[in-house]
């Protein structure tokens, strides 16, 4: 069980208003908004599990009341009501679980279709739904960065962000290659066809995070906007093009309008990949002087989605898998992103 420390979260949050309640606070505006985003979220996180506290102790005195009387309907309504608790305190010592750098950061997802034509194509737009439908679920905000559109289905490749608390720490767990399984529908003879679809997931790096960007390095096109849009997409160069050139990072934006805008959220996402190269040379690093042996796996695959011959939705990571493939495609993740966090707590 995850201990959740009320007192030590009351203390941190009282040093932190402390410093809110300075007169010279605001100087910094840099340092004063990564406070308050520190005590927001301590305050959010030390209501709820008062709130479960409260619940707790309310339902065992009428527990004891419901015992004392032999009254067999509040007896019931405690039973329920313990569920609903049980539940409620599962998602709470989840939220722990996400304690990474970045973990309370927007997330940056990329889906790219694998070698298949409009049939991979198609899958990669079934993700993105997926992923939509999610987000919606849980109130978060969805901005398309970039979309590219396949020539006769689906899509050739899509970035999009992800806006809410801890977007990163829970679609981290989406990272990699996801395989379909189904009869296709753009395959006449009604053929079984296996498609493949990448999911890359990045934080959103903050401004205060130094990224050094040399002007000289970047290669930086326009062209005219292939997506929707309307008839402006199709008569100004709006969209953008920019090459990282020392490290050959490529990234393309034309959801925008205006071709200041497709930059800025161009950057955005170079500076979220420049980021995610430096830790991942430095995590190479230490694996090499630790010696550390891999994990074999089938690539780099970490899901399965069969639609035919029988329903299954199965994540290879952690075993967790449902027969409900409907409600999976409908946005119904959070199984998977749950036994993910779980499993790699316990790494």
């Amino acid at each position: 069980m995850i201990i959740f420390d009320i007192e030590g979260t009351k203390k941190q949050l009282a040093v932190l208003e402390e410093k809110m309640g300075a007169g010279d606070f605001w100087q910094n505006p840099d340092e004063a908004k990564k406070v308050t985003k520190e005590a927001s979220f301590l305050k959010d996180r030390l209501t709820s599990w008062t709130e479960v506290k409260q619940q707790h102790d309310d339902l065992a005195v009428l527990f004891d009341l419901a015992v004392e009387e032999n009254d067999e309907n509040s007896l019931s309504e405690v039973a329920t009501a313990l569920a609903d608790l049980r539940n409620t305190v599962a998602r709470l010592e989840l939220a722990t679980l996400l304690n990474g750098e970045f973990d309370n950061a927007n997330a940056i997802i990329s889906i790219h279709p694998g070698a298949g034509g409009t049939e991979s194509q198609d899958w990669a737009e079934m993700l993105l739904r997926m992923y939509t439908r999610w987000a919606e679920e849980h109130r978060y905000e969805v901005e398309m960065l970039d979309y590219q559109p396949g020539d006769e289905a689906g899509i050739k490749s899509v970035s999009f962000l992800v806006s809410g608390p801890y977007a990163y720490g829970y679609l981290k767990a989406e990272k990699g290659v996801h395989r379909l399984v189904r009869i296709s529908p753009f395959d006449a003879s009604g053929r079984r066809h296996t498609s493949f679809a990448s999911i890359d997931c990045l934080p959103e790096i903050a401004d205060d995070i130094e990224i050094e960007i040399d002007p000289a390095d970047l290669k930086i096109d326009t062209y005219r906007s292939s997506g929707a849009g309307g008839q402006h997409v199709n008569k100004t160069e709006s969209a953008i093009r920019i090459l990282h050139i020392p490290t050959g990072i490529v990234v393309t934006c034309q959801s925008e309008r205006s071709q200041h805008s497709n930059r800025e959220a161009a950057m955005k996402i170079l500076r979220a990949k420049l980021y995610e190269k430096q830790r991942e040379e430095q995590r190479q690093k230490l694996e090499d002087l630790r010696g550390e042996q891999r994990e074999i796996a089938w690539g780099s695959q970490i899901r399965s989605y069969v639609f035919c011959p029988y329903t299954m939705v199965k994540d290879h990571r952690t075993n967790a898998e449902t027969g409900n493939v409907q409600a999976v495609m409908d946005g119904d993740l959070d199984m998977f992103i749950e036994a993910y966090l779980r499993w790699q707590a316990s790494q």
